[in-house]
């Protein structure tokens, strides 16, 4: 099954959008074996990800302007080389949504329970919104 993923985040100045197409292996039936799916999909990406070495680093012009929109201008190299553990991110996912960090809409429909049933189809539109704490006094 294929679908496409949006994450906006509240936090992010610009390019606060970021949509790809994902291949899940199965038909999620309720939210939460939604979230586990792009959980496992993510973490086997990552975990698979080697972390090449160039013998000299270095970044053209374009490179380092296209980065510096974003904020972090960076080689993209990889310096924890331990594997993520697929439960504890699991885990933490559902526990982040349980705490209202983040908001799952389908097709433009708001999700609020891991445990309702889902409807899916090929090509669905899943949007993660990561919510944002705001911090400061007010006088």
């Amino acid at each position: 099954m294929q679908i496409s993923v949006t994450m906006k985040s509240t936090s992010r100045k610009k390019d606060y959008l970021t949509k790809k197409r994902m291949v899940l292996e199965t038909t999620p039936k309720s939210l939460q074996q939604l979230i586990t799916e792009i959980i496992t999909v993510n973490v086997k990406q990552f975990n698979e990800k080697e972390g090449e070495k160039p013998l000299v680093d270095f970044l053209t012009t374009s490179e380092i302007l296209q980065q510096s929109t974003t904020g972090k201008v960076g080689f993209g190299t990889k310096y924890n080389e331990n594997k993520t553990d697929l439960e504890e991110a699991i885990n933490t996912a559902i526990q982040a949504f349980h705490d209202g960090l983040f908001k799952v809409f389908v097709n433009e429909r708001e999700q609020e329970s891991l445990e309702a049933p889902l409807q899916l189809e090929d090509g669905a539109e899943v949007v993660f919104i990561k919510l944002t704490m705001l911090t400061g006094r007010m006088w």
